[in-house]
């Protein structure tokens, strides 16, 4: 077991999508369908709340300075300061509809997957948006769209459709952003909480929140269970590293539709695991 401590105040109705930025030194997070975007820097106390969009899903710096933002239908390009400089069309019109989770490959693409709302079995789809800002629909049938992440040489896609309560894994052609091959890496019995967002570490380790498990776990590259960071929150959903060396990791939570009240559920918690993450890769544009 790894212990992890609390940073910040139960600050986030719904707590997702951590990722550190190494232009601030500090780590960003969404308080999702608040449409904010949050930062906080190692060894202060402050969060800085930015809000951005009826729905702020996922936050990637660019590499030209400023941040990609997926939002409830599609994208939006923000400055330093999370001011819009550009929108992007929309993907769709359903209002039942909104992104989820997402993260870069290791060119700099950005892939974004949606759901619905009401989580209806197969609404949702994953998506990719290139340096030419033209999205691509690349996976349909998608229930709940969550965690991705590559392998520190690309080859290798991890990927969470939630109900399937499975972590998938893909071969994947950086040269031309092709899937193939999807399989199960890992599965996680229902009565342990459904996979949501991962990270991977330097050394080929998955790292993956568990909604409704109050834990993060970590898989060995062979599938193996050996690492588990429990919470005093049950909804975890997701984590990355950061901080120096990338060798803190930061993981959010969710006080949504809790019906018995956490006190730490919605708060930013930190791990000291003894593995450094991976750097993150900006969206190239």
């Amino acid at each position: 077991m790894v212990d992890a401590t609390q940073v910040t105040d139960p600050c986030c109705r719904h707590g997702e999508g951590p990722v550190w930025d190494p232009g601030t030194d500090r780590l960003l997070w969404v308080d999702m369908l608040a449409g904010d975007v949050l930062t906080t820097a190692p060894g202060t106390e402050q969060v800085a709340r930015h809000h951005v969009d009826t729905v702020a899903a996922v936050v990637r710096p660019r590499a030209a300075g400023g941040y990609l933002v997926a939002v409830e239908r599609g994208f939006v390009l923000t400055d330093d300061q999370f001011r819009t400089v550009r929108r992007l069309p929309d993907l769709w019109t359903d209002p039942d509809l909104r992104m989820n989770e997402g993260g870069c490959d290791p060119a700099g693409r950005f892939y974004c997957g949606s759901m619905a709302y009401d989580s209806r079995p197969g609404a949702g789809a994953l998506y990719r948006l290139d340096a030419d800002l033209v999205a691509r629909r690349v996976l349909a049938d998608v229930t709940i769209s969550n965690g991705l992440a590559w392998s520190a040489d690309g080859s290798l896609a991890y990927y969470v459709d939630t109900p399937t309560q499975r972590v998938d894994v893909f071969d994947y052609d950086p040269e031309n952003a092709v899937l193939t091959d999807r399989r199960p890496f890992v599965r996680i019995d229902p009565s342990d909480g459904a996979p949501d967002g991962l990270t991977l570490d330097a050394e080929g380790g998955v790292w993956v929140a568990l909604w409704g498990g109050a834990e993060v776990r970590r898989y060995a590259p062979d599938g193996a269970l050996d690492v588990r960071i429990p919470l005093p929150a049950r909804q975890v959903t997701a984590c990355t590293f950061g901080g120096p060396g990338l060798r803190d990791l930061y993981i959010t939570t969710s006080r949504l539709g809790l019906a018995d009240p956490e006190p730490a559920a919605g708060a930013l918690f930190r791990a000291s695991p003894g593995v450094a993450g991976l750097p993150v890769v900006p969206f190239r544009y």
